[in-house]
């Protein structure tokens, strides 16, 4: 008979306008990986929230039992004396901070006289080998990747005799090398008695590593899913969470790509914003078509983001040279004002940090990029506003209260729609996506690749960027692979496959050592 560490029964949230979970319920047995997945807004992080305190005894309903005992956790260090620690999605690392200091904030090894510098480090250090770290904590975060911020955070829960670790979307900003790398060191884990709950879009990777799969549709627990034999088809998952068969993951599109060249760029060269002698991309040359997606496939690092930011208005970089050419004619784009009224769009990855103002409504943000659309004569129409905003609301089905709401409570499916909203509002000929569909559910994901289908059958041009192979694959007419700042390979929709993007990665990475050993 099973043993449970972990009951949540008949939970209820509510929030003003919205019931986030209605009486929803969870098993977690001890000693296994359990996942919990459901599309963007059904309540999954909530549920968490309340299970580590975020969310306050008496803000919600219901019964938490967590080693046989009823639990009533007022705030996260709460949960935190019980072995109960929670990951999210947004790494809470303080990049100006040691790796050691970051790893004890708040939970400082102290002495007589202060803090204990010797056990803080001794300490860390300990930790971060548990997690396969070899670097110093002496290490500043700003140093180091995202993947090993990620593996940072399980070692600060580590330090905290983790008994029930929760991570929320922890592969969100890896590359497939580093996901792969962390969903080890949980099967490990798992060896070691150790119990996880992983929230995650990425179905491949539920169906590796989780032993139970709890489905949550729209604030309700649906059922829960035996994966002891780790072979579940995706399917039988994405049912669950959408109440129905998706049998294509990708809408059918009728391809007809212009023979005009919406968007040249050659010998784009871009040098680190801060390390002047540092070249980022080196004498790129590529171009999109009028009614074309074309793919930019890469490793972390690759330079992708870099090279977008620079061609949006020099956004990134510094000692930028090369030449531009939009819709036949060579441009020079200083800033992103200039971008933007150049028909130049760039949708960031970052859409929390710099794509949204997540304290403003979604009216607000929605005609952020091109406010003159609204204006007249140098006053602002709020009325037309209110109306753009109403429009786009329905056009890309953004689920919400009204366009008053807040960004910032969106779930993250409906504020990437907001953020594309926003972009399609400037009118742009070019749009270049960067990592569109990160952190969004299956149903989200269809909904925006819909979007890109139809900016495309309206003859724009757009540029993908994205580590989710079968994505690019799915989507794009031609794809680019980029690795350590350069292009090396171009592969068209009926030649591209994983293994031969990867290939041309690993073939230049080999022939790289090569020059260095000679």
């Amino acid at each position: 008979m099973a043993e449970y560490i972990l009951e949540m029964r008949n939970i209820v949230k509510e929030f003003p306008g919205v019931k986030a979970l209605n009486n929803v319920n969870l098993k977690v047995e001890r000693g296994e990986i359990h996942a919990l997945v459901g599309e963007n807004g059904a309540g999954k992080s909530t549920l968490m929230n309340i299970l580590s305190g975020v969310y306050p005894f008496g803000s919600y309903s219901g019964d938490i039992i967590y080693n046989n005992q009823e639990c009533k956790f007022n705030t996260l260090r709460d949960s935190e004396e019980k072995g109960i620690v929670i990951i999210h999605q947004e790494l809470a690392l303080i990049p100006s901070l040691s790796i050691a200091e970051n790893m004890f904030l708040g939970n400082e090894r102290k002495s007589r006289w202060g803090i204990n510098w010797d056990e803080t480090f001794h300490q860390a250090e300990k930790h971060m080998r548990q997690v396969g770290l070899k670097d110093s904590p002496e290490t500043l975060i700003k140093d180091i990747g995202t993947g090993k911020q990620q593996l940072i955070e399980i070692a600060k829960a580590l330090s905290k005799n983790v008994k029930l670790l929760i991570l929320d979307e922890p592969t969100s900003s890896l590359n497939e090398e580093d996901t792969k790398m962390l969903l080890d060191l949980l099967l490990e884990f798992k060896k070691q008695g150790m119990t996880s709950i992983i929230i995650s879009h990425k179905l491949n990777e539920v169906a590796y590593v989780s032993d139970n799969i709890t489905v949550i549709r729209d604030g309700s627990s649906i059922e829960t899913i035996s994966n002891a034999a780790h072979n579940i088809d995706e399917s039988r998952i994405i049912k669950g969470m959408v109440g129905r068969e998706m049998k294509d993951r990708f809408p059918s599109r009728e391809r007809k790509v212009s023979k005009e060249v919406g968007l040249e760029v050659k010998n784009w060269t871009v040098y680190h914003p801060v390390y002047e002698e540092k070249v980022i991309c080196k004498q790129i040359n590529f171009h999109v078509n009028k009614g074309e997606i074309v793919g930019f496939a890469g490793l972390q690092g690759a330079g992708r983001t870099e090279l977008a930011m620079s061609i949006f208005g020099k956004s990134y970089g510094q000692k930028i040279s090369g030449t531009l050419i939009v819709k036949g004619k060579e441009t020079s784009l200083n800033n992103t004002k200039e971008a933007i009224e150049a028909g130049i769009a760039y949708v960031t990855e970052d859409r929390k940090g710099n794509g949204l103002i997540l304290a403003q409504p979604i009216r607000v943000n929605t005609t952020l990029a091109k406010t003159s659309k609204v204006s007249r004569h140098g006053a602002f129409d709020y009325d037309k506003e209110r109306m753009v905003a109403d429009e786009y609301k329905e056009k890309l089905n953004v689920k919400c209260s009204s366009i008053e709401q807040r960004v910032g409570n969106l779930s993250g499916g409906n504020q990437q729609k907001v953020l594309l909203a926003k972009w399609m509002f400037a009118d742009p000929e070019i749009l270049m996506l960067d990592e569109p569909t990160r952190g969004i559910d299956v149903g989200a994901k269809y909904e925006i690749y819909g979007i890109m289908n139809q900016l495309v059958k309206d003859g724009k041009s757009v540029v993908m960027i994205s580590s989710e192979l079968p994505e690019l694959l799915g989507m794009c007419d031609r794809i680019y692979i980029m690795n350590e700042g350069s292009i090396v390979g171009e592969l068209s929709a009926g030649e591209a496959t994983q293994e031969r993007i990867m290939s041309c990665i690993l073939l230049n990475d080999k022939k790289n050592q090569e020059v260095e050993a000679v």
